[in-house]
């Protein structure tokens, strides 16, 4: 399983915030916003990652992240000239898919719920052809809707109904086979220009192999897209992260909890950030005495709980 996360678009929803800088940039509190999905494709255990951007902000990405070695795990970039859709993801990584099945992430989402980890890695090994994931929200006339039946099999998608025939939203991660980049290329732009992910997932409707991940009241899901559901994000980070004292989303973290990076590597990044509370974080870490009583410590934590001595 590859991992390819869209971070381009011209992000005007967020004007004047993005005039200089990509949104996927902008911190959500602590860190920067593209440290969320990044952070659950390496919890989904994927280690091979494609950022693709603008031309412009392809570079900037590459100065945060690099090619991922410092975290034990492997990034690449693309660029998408135009922000023709997400369905464009897929064509423009199609050498990086190769023949291996894929998950593609929206760069502004960020999930988060006690067991959102297993049920994502559950929905990977059990991965057939196409994997889409619903969240119940109040106003699903603003997304694409999927409506199952009782078996929870997609029976059908809009996007933006008028008349919404669920309140299931389908979410911006999605899993799909190799056989996505081909259907993607053949999909003709909507009214509004562009290629749309709904007309790639109503494909593998039709050929009854699209499947649905329904996300529970016990999960939170948030598309950081506008100034207030990014200040909504942010705060809603904040508070989880004072109240349990673990930090979402932490990539060094991760990565040592998975073993890609060993004791002294943690340290050498808690100490190229020791003058704020991040690096003192890692600091602590690194710094437990016994691992056990670490993942002790993580069981039942949220973005850390399924990674277990596998």
């Amino acid at each position: 399983m590859k991992g390819i996360i869209l971070a381009g678009g011209s992000g005007t929803r967020l004007s004047p915030s993005t005039l200089s800088i990509n949104k996927h940039l902008i911190p959500v509190y602590d860190k920067p916003m593209i440290y969320y999905p990044l952070s659950v494709l390496m919890l989904g255990g994927i280690k091979e990652v494609l950022i693709i951007s603008t031309p412009h902000d392809v570079s900037r990405f590459k100065d945060l992240l690099g090619n991922g070695e410092s975290l034990g795990i492997s990034i690449s970039y693309l660029s998408q000239e135009d922000p023709n859709g997400i369905p464009e993801a897929l064509v423009i990584g199609e050498h990086f898919i190769g023949k291996d099945d894929v998950t593609l992430m929206l760069g502004d989402n960020i999930f988060y719920g006690q067991g959102f980890t297993t049920l994502f890695r559950k929905a990977i090994k059990n991965h057939e052809h196409a994997t889409i994931f619903g969240y119940r929200v109040k106003d699903p006339e603003r997304f694409g809707v999927a409506e199952f039946n009782e078996r929870k099999k997609v029976v059908s998608l809009e996007e933006k109904p008028d008349d919404p025939k669920s309140d299931f939203a389908v979410t911006g991660l999605y899993i799909y086979d190799h056989h996505a980049v081909e259907i993607a290329k053949h999909l003709e732009p909507s009214e509004r220009g562009e290629l749309e992910i709904t007309d790639l997932n109503k494909e593998y409707l039709k050929m009854n192999k699209l499947n649905v991940e329904l996300l529970g009241r016990g999960f939170a899901w948030m598309d950081a897209g506008t100034h207030e559901s990014l200040f909504e994000a942010s705060e809603f980070v904040k508070n989880i992260q004072q109240r349990q004292g673990f930090k979402l989303a932490c990539l060094e973290e991760i990565s040592y909890y998975m073993g890609y990076i060993n004791k002294d590597d943690l340290i050498d990044m808690g100490n190229s950030m020791a003058k704020n509370d991040y690096g003192r974080y890692l600091l602590d870490i690194a710094n437990r005495k016994h691992i056990e009583q670490y993942w002790d410590d993580l069981v039942g934590h949220p973005m850390l709980e399924v990674m277990s001595h596998e």
